[in-house]
């Protein structure tokens, strides 16, 4: 194995972690990849460690509160089809890590997904369902003592985020509103549904969290604002009451379970600066010192510990795959609880400069240039997927290992993204998605002031990120040499008629409606300029994709091989939504960068 191909599996290979929970007794539920996949370790207050799964895919677990002896409530799902499944162990019983036939089934149905939403106190957890119909998501309250089961809301849609109040007799949850990247907030009270914010609201309501004596909420939000605050919510009346804004930054907060305690996160182009306030009044406490210039993994949250003395949280940056860490409340001190540091002893990794790049009709594009010691002129733009989604300053393999290669890489925040404000996220809805697509080329025009050559960048991204390099192989086919796409759409039409029925409407209020928007569609596709395309392809999907079906691959390659352009289609058949396991990486991902490597010369 060449030197770079092994520093390559060196990158692929690194451990990462994931901070799930914080028990009452101070053990940490942790998630760590050494298997390949993402399985269950407990990290005892002693130092001690122990693996509870052995599961074929990735899982993701909560400790449930109020139940002896200890236990875990264990969501997996089967190769990446996003069916979830819900189960339990009990970690002091695990003398050896668990298959799936070793866990305790709670909400068992392989042709449904039981997304966890909320675990209470009392042997209680909520849970999202689409088994009513196979598309809409019923919102279900579980009793574990009794399995008695109470339907909280089946009125249709896909459900967000829900938070039950400290007596249980009410309950605030959010589903998507009309406009794009908007959701509406709805009160549940015994068989009443109550609207508490409109439905037409341009705005985002994030992260609900009752106070502990139930009289209102908090919110994270950007109602009347162009960055998201921390509110209260008073569910009753809908008034929202700001208690932490940042007039040029995102913020999103986090309660302590005893409602004294804030944790406040600002986005501060791709990076999460972390403070503690006082959640009564919203006043800055102390800041608390994080590991270095990253971000934390807010999909997993970051998690209070019972007392209110402190969270655990997962940490990234571009020189940290992704720790464990614990913080510390009242002082602000962080300590690390996992580390993957190791992994990378005698690697020299790459931090990168922030730039701004002007588009032709005024906007700036945020920008993240990762630059080689020795740049050989070449470049990769790295495009991250959502569209409604961000590229942050974390950890990335594949970014490090083309930098290795001596290719610059750029990875933009086109708009659409966000983590840059309302008016950023929505400059993409519907008729203006060929706008995200001309900053693309704006980018490129402005490779000659990095010192880049423009004959020799390629474009690399995955889900919509994967559609980018598809649009700017076909729409701007003199600019690109190369793509990689990952799990992209290659039609807009064929994709919203052939996605998962759950996700179908979902998605039209971000690209457009079939019934009404089709001939945009249509001429926003890349497949409808594939003749086009003369940029050779690297094309990776899954089998089991249920958000972007294989057709959307096996299509784009076909028309392209037919006319006569180089194409390479990888298709895992244990993968759904990219690749999940590590062995399909070390696969895809070293064929993909030679790919690149060779056709940038």
């Amino acid at each position: 194995m060449s030197d770079t191909a092994d520093l390559v599996h060196r990158l692929l290979s690194v451990r990462t972690w994931r901070a799930f929970d914080v028990g009452a007794d101070g053990h940490v539920l942790a998630g760590d990849d050494t298997s390949g996949t993402v399985q269950l370790v407990e990290l005892a207050p002693d130092g001690s460690r122990r693996t509870l799964t052995a599961l074929e895919g990735a899982c993701s677990g909560r400790y449930l509160k109020g139940v002896e002896p200890r236990t875990v409530l264990v969501s997996h799902d089967t190769d990446g089809n996003e069916r979830a499944q819900l189960s339990t162990l009990r970690p002091d019983e695990v003398a050896e890590p668990l298959t799936v036939d070793g866990l305790t089934p709670l909400v068992r149905d392989p042709a449904a997904i039981h997304s966890l939403a909320e675990v209470l106190d009392g042997a209680r957890v909520v849970y999202a369902t689409n088994r009513r119909n196979g598309v809409d998501f019923d919102l279900v309250l579980r009793d574990l003592t009794t399995d008695a089961e109470t339907v909280l809301y089946d009125g249709g849609g896909m459900v967000g985020g829900a938070a039950v109040s400290p007596d249980g007799s009410r309950a605030l949850m959010t589903r998507p509103g009309g406009p794009a990247m908007s959701s509406q907030v709805l009160l549940l009270a015994g068989a009443t549904t109550t609207e508490v914010t409109p439905a037409d609201e341009p705005a985002l309501h994030t992260g609900l969290q009752w106070l502990p004596d139930g009289s209102a909420a908090l919110v994270t939000t950007d109602h009347d604002r162009d960055h998201t605050g921390i509110a209260r919510l008073d569910p009753d009346t809908g008034t929202i009451e700001y208690l932490v804004t940042d007039d040029a930054h995102d913020v999103s907060g986090r309660l302590s379970p005893d409602g004294r305690l804030l944790l406040v996160v600002t986005d501060d182009d791709g990076a999460s600066r972390l403070a503690v306030h006082d959640a009564a009044t919203g006043e800055h406490r102390l800041d608390v010192v994080t590991p270095d210039v990253g971000v934390g993994d807010f999909l997993t949250l970051p998690r209070w510990s019972a007392d209110s003395g402190g969270l655990a949280l997962t940490w990234t940056s571009p020189t940290i795959p992704a720790d464990v860490v614990l913080v510390d409340a009242a002082t602000g001190r962080s300590g690390t609880a996992a580390s993957s540091s190791g992994d990378l002893e005698g690697l020299e990794l790459v931090t990168p400069t922030s730039v701004g790049i002007p588009t032709p009709d005024g906007e700036t594009v945020p920008c993240f240039v990762y630059s080689p010691a020795t740049p050989s002129g070449s470049s990769v733009l790295i495009i991250h997927g959502g569209p409604e989604g961000q590229a942050v300053r974390s950890f990335s393999p594949i970014t490090q290992a083309l930098v290795a290669r001596g290719h610059t890489v750029l990875v933009p925040n086109v708009r659409g993204s966000v983590g840059y404000g309302k008016r950023w996220y929505s400059l993409d809805d519907v008729e203006r998605r060929l706008d995200s697509v001309a900053d693309l080329a704006a980018i490129h025009a402005f490779l000659p002031r990095l010192g880049l050559d423009p004959a020799r960048s390629a474009l690399w991204g995955g889900s919509y990120g994967g559609y980018m390099v598809l649009a700017g192989a076909a729409f701007q086919p003199d600019l690109w040499a190369a793509g990689v796409d990952i799990v992209g759409m290659s039609s807009l039409v064929t994709f919203l008629e052939n996605t998962s029925p759950y996700r179908r409407a979902h998605r039209e209020r971000e690209y457009g409606s079939l019934e009404r928007d089709r001939e945009f569609l249509e001429r926003a596709s890349p497949l409808n300029r594939i003749s086009d395309v003369r940029a050779p392809l690297f094309v990776i999907h899954g089998a089991n994709d249920p958000r972007v079906p294989l057709s959307e691959a096996e299509q784009v390659a076909a028309a392209v091989r037919g006319n006569g352009v180089e194409v390479e289609l990888v298709v895992y058949g244990d993968e759904g939504h990219g690749l999940a396991k590590r062995a399909n990486r070390l696969d895809a991902y070293p064929r993909a960068i030679d790919f690149v490597t060779r056709v940038l010369g």
